[in-house]
């Protein structure tokens, strides 16, 4: 029996290891509900998906990278609110598609959290970067997708080549993430499979040298511990 007790010991401790790093607060702010009545110009048109007066203001040469109180420009404001022809409209009049706002979001990561392929699949498609590190974690797009269990979004982001190894600040990856911040669900199950077939490196551990099998077994995460030994991951 004691050697039975060790191993429980073993994965509870490395369980607390894992929660015991201090996962994300609140994340990205969206527009409050006094912040949008007190818009105006182009942050007011881009909120509304007014298309009329947004491409009027353009005419007219306003400030599109101009900043709400929180730093958010036009077209953050439109990706918060999924008007998706804004943000074409945005675009296509030069608005900045990589600019950051004052939490360090851009638009590519709002959509991400938001768990909003077709905004994602549009900003890509006019040129956003999914490369960039975002977020007061020193993040990335994919990493905040992974973190939630959008798998479609991690599987955009990855096929846009977005970093599949990028180590955050609290010394977590895309990988490991998925992991130590899912719920070990289908959501997570499909997103850990989506790096793991991207080829994310299986051996990159954390700050307490735990890989990403040593986490998921320590939190009994089995279909996960399963793709990745498959994967060849020790």
């Amino acid at each position: 029996m004691k050697p039975m007790h060790r191993r429980c010991s073993w994965l509870a401790l490395l369980a607390a290891l894992a929660m015991a790093a201090v996962a994300p607060v609140a994340a990205q702010v969206p527009p409050s509900a006094a912040e949008v009545l007190a818009y105006e110009g182009v942050h007011q048109a881009a909120w509304r998906g007014d298309l009329p007066r947004l491409k009027e203001l353009v005419a007219a040469r306003a400030d599109l990278e101009a900043r709400d109180g929180r730093g958010r420009t036009a077209l953050h404001v439109a990706t918060h609110a999924r008007q998706r022809e804004a943000i074409r409209v945005l675009a296509q009049a030069g608005a900045k598609l990589d600019v950051l706002e004052d939490d360090r979001y851009d638009a590519i990561t709002i959509a991400a959290v938001a768990d909003d392929p077709a905004t994602l699949s549009l900003l890509l498609s006019l040129g956003a970067s999914p490369r960039q590190t975002t977020s007061r974690y020193d993040g990335t797009a994919l990493i905040a997708a992974a973190h939630l269990g959008h798998d479609e979004v991690v599987r955009r982001l990855i096929a846009a080549g977005a970093p599949l190894n990028h180590v955050n600040n609290l010394h977590w990856t895309a990988l490991i993430e998925s992991i130590v911040l899912g719920d070990g669900g289908p959501r997570h199950q499909r997103t850990l499979a989506a790096l793991v077939d991207a080829g994310a490196n299986l051996q990159l551990a954390d700050r307490q040298g735990n890989t990403p099998l040593r986490l998921a077994k320590a939190r009994g995460y089995k279909a996960m511990v399963d793709k990745l030994k498959a994967a060849g991951a020790k």
